[in-house]
């Protein structure tokens, strides 16, 4: 049971990373301001797509490794990434997003990795 929660959970926050990369490869400036730190109109759409490519990196590795390494590459990796969210977190507040994107969207994600990063070393 536990090992279907671990693998289960990764695989859904995985597919959820490439959802949000592809989604600001295709929609930068919806994305941005989903993120909650809203992109300006004229601003340079490189750094949107460098987010998107870079979330999109994320989860199709993070596929592979659990595919072609197993739990333990997984588990390290989890912990690893979830330095992203919880830098996401500051970014928010320090850029003017509101504490309810910040704390509710990224930080509750980095807990959520860290959690399936626990529970993929215990499987």
């Amino acid at each position: 049971m536990l090992t279907t929660i671990a693998y289960g959970l990764a695989i859904v926050l995985n597919l959820f990373i490439i959802f949000i990369g592809a989604r600001f490869l295709l929609a930068p400036h919806a994305s941005a301001a989903g993120y909650g730190v809203p992109a300006k109109k004229d601003g340079d759409a490189a750094y949107l797509t460098i987010k998107g490519l870079r979330d999109f990196s994320y989860g199709v590795i993070g596929l592979a490794l659990l595919a072609f390494v197993g739990a333990q590459a997984e588990a390290w990796f989890m912990l690893i990434v979830a330095l992203v969210p919880l830098g996401d977190t500051v970014i928010v507040l320090r850029h003017g997003g509101t504490k309810a994107v910040a704390f509710g969207i990224h930080f509750a994600t980095a807990a959520v990795v860290l959690i399936n990063a626990a529970l993929l070393f215990a499987v």
